[in-house]
């Protein structure tokens, strides 16, 4: 069989769910399965993910399908080995959780061939993980301007030059330029990758008409362990890369040590008591019109409590981590 054109790398662990959905989107490409393959490392997943690939492998021919091996369960990892194992000179990253719309190949492609970016993405459109109110805020949370920040790939509509793309369509040859994906990191590989693509003088293209829809995660727990993942390592990623950081970044970590501090000077300081007590009283309040506003667009009341409270989760749970990470950082280099 003759190289492929194009190689789409997933990584993967336990995605029974959702495997499938990526799997036949793929097959379902404006762009010709004979000209692609797919290469999923998976993390030794524990549920019937590798069984749903097997099924899948057996009943299409096309694309052709590659499963690897990735012990070590790491995403940069996974990342790592599927280029390593690629074919083709060209690759596009997508995950286990998203649904790319049936032109995403193409257009990626189109962008990338035209030199528009050293990496090309597109627009990331959140949907609930599971069948339930509480997926559903959780997914409306994590597409709000207040939740996520100035995140341009979940809401920008014009084709610009961005910090990052979630998913990116890149040549092979970049990873001899800039180096791997970085197998230090546990999360925000995908940002680090592109800090490094800028820092050597190239751009990383955003272009809104690329889509793919990407499944929230579907309750509180899991919504915790995420963003607890995302403030940790966004700080060791941030400590290589200082000048990269952004407001939405380093508002939530901000937000919460004024929370730790407020409430210590509170008790000996009148001044901190009311500063403090404003500053809760206006996130709040901020949060409690979001949840109005939300619950009215979609007419259902449990969003009064379920958006606000995703939100606030996503805030504390992020700028905690954040602050755990530089006091650990910190710590080890004395």
């Amino acid at each position: 069989m003759s190289a492929p054109e194009l190689s789409v790398i997933v990584p993967c662990l336990n995605e029974e769910s959702t495997i499938l959905l990526l799997l036949d989107a793929l097959r379902q490409q404006s762009y010709p399965a004979n000209k692609f393959e797919v290469i999923i490392a998976d993390g030794l997943s524990e549920d019937g993910t590798r069984n749903v690939i097997a099924d899948f492998q057996q009943s299409h021919k096309l694309p052709e399908v590659i499963l690897l091996d990735n012990p070590s369960r790491s995403i940069p990892k996974a990342l790592n080995l599927a280029i390593e194992a690629a074919r083709s000179q060209t690759i596009l990253r997508l995950d286990a959780h998203s649904l790319p719309d049936s032109d995403y190949l193409e257009k990626s492609l189109a962008d990338l061939e035209t030199g528009l970016g050293w990496n090309v993405g597109g627009l990331w459109l959140i949907k609930p993980g599971a069948d339930t109110w509480v997926a559903d805020s959780i997914a409306l949370a994590a597409a709000h301007p207040f939740g996520i920040g100035d995140a341009k790939y979940r809401y920008a509509n014009a084709a610009q030059s961005v910090d990052t793309v979630p998913f990116g369509c890149f040549k092979k040859s970049l990873i001899e330029k800039i180096g791997p994906f970085d197998e230090t990191l546990q999360s925000n590989e995908d940002y680090e990758f592109n800090a490094r693509i800028r820092a050597a003088g190239g751009l990383v293209w955003f272009n809104p008409r690329i889509r793919s829809q990407y499944f929230a995660r579907g309750n509180f727990r899991d919504l915790a362990r995420q963003y607890l993942r995302y403030g940790y390592w966004k700080f060791r990623m941030l400590s290589k890369f200082p000048a990269t950081i952004r407001m939405r970044q380093a508002l939530p970590p901000l937000f919460v040590l004024g929370l730790g501090l407020g409430s210590f000077l509170a008790n000996i300081w009148p001044v901190a008591n009311i500063l403090w007590l404003g500053a809760v009283v206006s996130y709040v309040a901020i949060l409690a019109f979001i949840g109005i506003q939300a619950s009215l667009q979609h007419r259902n009341l449990r969003h009064l409590f379920g958006i606000p409270s995703a939100i606030a989760l996503m805030h504390l749970s992020y700028g905690s981590a954040f602050l755990w990470s530089a006091i650990r950082s910190f710590g080890n280099k004395k």
